[in-house]
């Protein structure tokens, strides 16, 4: 995998990591569930990190392993 495909996937995971963090954090302290726009903002981010992912041939996926 290219050095930069490499960047590009830290990014967006660090990215999804953050907002997931934030929704939680909401949801656990004030009880108030994120809007419908922000999770489909961050579902698109997972698609487009998956769509990264399954572009290299080399990556082999397995389904068992837990991130």
């Amino acid at each position: 995998m290219s050095q930069a495909k490499k960047e590009q996937i830290v990014t967006h995971l660090r990215y999804l990591r953050q907002e997931l963090r934030e929704m939680h954090l909401g949801i656990q302290d004030d009880g108030l569930f994120p809007e419908p726009g922000e999770l489909r903002g961050v579902l698109a981010q997972m698609e487009v990190l998956l769509e990264l992912v399954e572009t290299n041939p080399k990556l082999k996926s397995n389904p068992d392993t837990i991130i």
